[in-house]
């Protein structure tokens, strides 16, 4: 995908995450990151965008506890803050190049990483939404896929906000093989002495996943198990790992 394109995804997924948060109220229960309630992902999400904006503004690291958020009083005001906080990130990302210099935690410090990132990232957080009320509303194949690859290519710099994660990336050579069932995209990871080895390819490892875009790439955020997928091999292999799905 190019960068105009994660940028329409945020508006649509912001404005999506906004409407379930006004229908479902503050308080609504989001099982799927069960230490919130409805206006504490909304705040979360709506804060990360601002965050993002505030690297845009000086392509420097900024720090979120700096930020002057401008926060509603009112939790129930949070999702009209949020949706507009979503409309001045696109605007501010869209008038860079996405070459543009910027911080990153990933290594990847472009502007062009932050537009796929906040596309994900608002994505998986309107899935949280669209979950706590029954709908359980499938993330489309294609985007899944880049989702599971943006996932795979940053899960090492990721787990530096998870020690339990940075361990469970290094093992002994054991491999997992992911493998979509709705679209292109298989995937080879080895968890080796020196950490994170992974390619894009069609490989036999110790233990397969198989299964859409969309469960695939739940899974490997943490926010469901192993629920529509196919497991083939030794499993315990996941269990050992089980670290690097949480951040």
């Amino acid at each position: 995908m190019e960068h105009q394109a994660y940028l329409e995804r945020i508006g649509h997924e912001a404005a999506r995450l906004a409407a379930i948060a006004r229908a479902a109220g503050p308080e609504g229960a989001t099982p799927s990151t069960p230490d919130w309630n409805m206006a504490k992902l909304v705040k979360h999400t709506g804060t990360t965008h601002r965050w993002v904006i505030g690297i845009a503004d000086t392509r420097e690291f900024v720090n979120p506890g700096d930020l002057d958020l401008g926060l509603p009083t009112e939790v129930a005001d949070y999702p009209d803050w949020f949706e507009q906080g979503a409309v001045d990130l696109v605007k501010v990302l869209g008038d860079l190049d996405p070459t543009t210099e910027m911080w990153s935690w990933a290594g990847d410090d472009r502007a062009g990483f932050w537009s796929r990132r906040m596309a994900h990232e608002t994505t998986i957080h309107r899935w949280d939404a669209q979950s706590a009320i029954g709908d359980d509303d499938d993330i489309d194949a294609d985007f899944a896929v880049d989702g599971i690859d943006e996932r795979i290519e940053y899960l090492t710099p990721s787990m530096k906000f998870n020690p339990a994660g940075i361990a469970a990336l290094s093992g002994t050579g054991e491999s997992v093989h992911l493998h979509t069932t709705d679209t292109a995209g298989e995937w080879l990871l080895r968890f080796t002495p020196d950490g994170l080895v992974w390619a894009r390819e069609h490989a036999k490892g110790d233990v397969a996943l198989r299964g859409s875009g969309h469960d695939l790439l739940l899974y490997l955020v943490g926010r469901r198990d192993l629920e529509g997928l196919e497991v083939f091999g030794d499993a315990s292999v996941l269990a050992a790992h089980d670290a690097v799905r949480h951040f």
